[in-house]
């Protein structure tokens, strides 16, 4: 009997989140609500040069982001007139869990759930309401010989880690990134070549129709790059140069 009620509960505690994530991510995607986006600056590397630059970070930083998505929306006939509200929250000095260097299906679920745990914990202090979307920005030195690590964006639970660089001149890179990443967070799929980070035609492109193809002048935002030539390709060097494909606009409802 006892062992009954365990599993009654059990299943009403997982009917419960599976019902409250469907319905937060239904509301994310109907355009209604501008959405919360809380951004939290991480020193990835533990540098001075990070640290600093975090300490400079103002929220102007990533108006670009809003304006983007204010822009992309209005193309799509949506009249909200900020859709994406950013907030920049306070640093964080803990590291986000790192990923398997080699990951498969399990490892890929244990990190997830171990990412949104960890979110969720080291944000408890600072939120006393919940943001719709967490960004984690690790901030790292630019040097030219350091590869950064991949970033990535979840559905379920609606968190991102972005790798970008701690320098001004970056700031609009990094900005495509963690647009790009919060875009995942809504249900927008990568349309680019993991191989080589070559945008795929034709919903990778942001003009598939252009004649000749190439050079494309923007990006599709999950395409992540501006295809110059069939195998040539750069990150735009801000949102200005970006734009929300259709296939994308589909995904995220843009596009009924």
């Amino acid at each position: 009997m006892f062992k009954a009620v365990r599993i009654s509960i059990l299943l009403f505690v997982l009917f419960f989140v599976a019902v409250s994530t469907w319905l937060t991510q239904a509301r994310s995607t109907d355009w209604n609500n501008s959405l919360w986006v809380k951004v939290y600056p991480v020193n990835g590397d533990n540098s001075d040069d990070a640290a600093k630059y975090i300490e400079g970070l103002q929220l102007r930083d990533f108006e670009g982001i809003e304006a983007f998505l204010e822009r992309e929306t209005a193309r799509y006939e949506r009249s909200l007139a900020r859709p994406v509200r950013i907030e920049l929250g306070l640093p964080v000095a803990e590291q986000p869990p790192v990923m398997d260097g080699d990951p498969n299906g399990l490892s890929v679920m244990m990190w997830s759930l171990k990412m949104r745990w960890w979110a969720n914990s080291i944000t408890d202090s600072q939120d006393r309401i919940e943001p719709d979307v967490r960004i984690f920005v690790r901030y790292h030195t630019p040097h030219s010989d350091v590869e950064l690590e991949n970033s990535v964006g979840l559905q379920k639970g609606m968190v991102g880690v972005v790798n970008g660089y701690a320098h001004r001149r970056y700031r609009g890179t990094n900005n495509v990134i963690i647009a790009h990443e919060f875009l995942h967070t809504l249900g927008a799929t990568d349309k680019y070549n993991r191989a080589d980070g070559q945008p795929l035609g034709p919903d990778g492109l942001a003009e598939p129709d252009r004649v000749p193809l190439y050079p494309q002048r923007h990006a599709e935002i999950m395409g992540g790059r501006i295809a110059l030539a069939e195998n040539d390709a750069v990150i735009p060097k801000s949102l200005k140069y970006a734009v929300i494909g259709s296939k994308t606009a589909r995904e995220i409802n843009l596009i009924d």
